[in-house]
């Protein structure tokens, strides 16, 4: 059985404001197992980032505990929960450096703090600077660097404590696309050669399929949907997973002609199955046309997904025939029902 290594349990935090109190985290219940990278997303002011401070206690619950490797976080005093703090560590959007340190500073600075001799500190911060291909970079200050290599200077001083887990709260969202793909092919690289588990706070679906092996749909600050990505890019149960997981029908025309744009498939294929002309021989088989309403090639992790949107023929009795033939062809689909919704944040 695997081991916990982050586990809440009803969770829920308040905030009173002048309008009133606010429920931010609703009986939130998670188990996040070592070694994962688990992704936790939803929309702006879903609570996703109050819960990943709720983890290290940068946010004490109103109700519930939190549970780090076996012991109970919440409750304890300053000095023995810094002592459990040291082995999580985290990385924010806006880099969170110490502008008047150049690199190899900021990476020494936990270490620093630890009671690390200097003479440790910089040798250990200089092989964390090649872990994450900076060490050309060693004394440029932060207003030197690009985003991309604040943020590298960033990862690396979160790998200075030798940490289990590192918390990532939108480490990726004021980066440009490129710039994203090569930092979560570090952090991925980090979870999968160190064995840290990551947990990562996002908005971006993107940020998922790329890092993440597990995943959690925040909403209105409950957990609404929890599972691998895998199946849950595949089926997702809830309204909340399909807004996120299902096309957001930008620049896309609806399909034209007589068939109805409510009698919708999301079809998803995988590696077995993509390269096969299934749609074009469905159509053979039954004789009823389809019109195609999207369709896109995923990678998520390093498997292979195809998704595409289909509308099936208005007679009830063709549609029946379309759904069973996908039905025998081994694919799997589900039925659309409401509009697929853009995404903003």
């Amino acid at each position: 059985m695997a081991e916990h290594i982050i586990s809440l349990k009803g969770v829920t935090k308040e905030f009173d404001t002048k309008n009133g109190k606010v429920v931010a985290l609703k009986d939130i219940n998670l188990d996040i197992e070592k070694g994962d990278s688990y992704g936790i997303i939803g929309l702006s002011g879903a609570g996703k980032s109050t819960l990943v401070r709720t983890i290290n206690l940068l946010e004490e619950p109103t109700e519930g505990r939190v549970i780090f490797d076996g012991n109970v976080l919440t409750g304890l005093k300053s000095k023995q929960l810094n002592l459990h703090r040291r082995k999580i560590s985290m990385i924010f959007q806006q880099f969170n450096l110490l502008m008047q340190r150049d690199a190899i500073g900021n990476i020494c600075f936990p270490m620093e703090i630890a009671g690390v001799p200097k003479a440790q500190a910089v040798e250990k911060a200089t092989e964390l600077l090649k872990v994450v291909d900076l060490e050309d970079r060693a004394h440029s200050f932060p207003s030197q660097l690009s985003g991309g290599q604040k943020q590298r200077v960033a990862i690396a001083r979160a790998l200075a404590s030798d940490p289990e887990v590192i918390l990532c709260d939108e480490a990726t969202s004021a980066l440009d696309p490129k710039t994203t793909r090569s930092i979560l092919k570090l952090l991925r690289q980090i979870n999968e050669e160190r064995g840290i588990t990551l947990v990562v706070i996002t908005h971006e679906m993107e940020v998922i399929k790329q890092l993440c092996n597990k995943v959690a749909v925040i909403e209105n600050g409950e957990i609404v949907e929890r599972g691998d990505v895998q199946e849950i890019f595949a089926k997702p149960k809830t309204k909340a997973a399909r807004r996120l997981f299902f096309p957001d029908g930008k620049n896309r025309e609806k399909p034209s002609g007589k068939t109805s744009t409510k009698n919708r498939l999301r079809l998803v294929f995988d590696e077995a199955n993509a390269y096969k002309p299934i749609i074009a021989s469905m159509i053979l088989e039954t004789g009823a046309p389809v019109n195609f309403f999207y369709a896109d090639l995923d990678v998520l992790g390093d498997k292979q997904k195809g998704q595409m949107v289909i509308c099936l023929s208005d007679d009830k009795e063709l549609a029946e025939k379309q759904k069973e033939y996908l039905r025998k062809e081994g694919v799997e689909f589900t039925e659309i029902e409401e509009e697929i919704e853009e995404v903003t944040e």
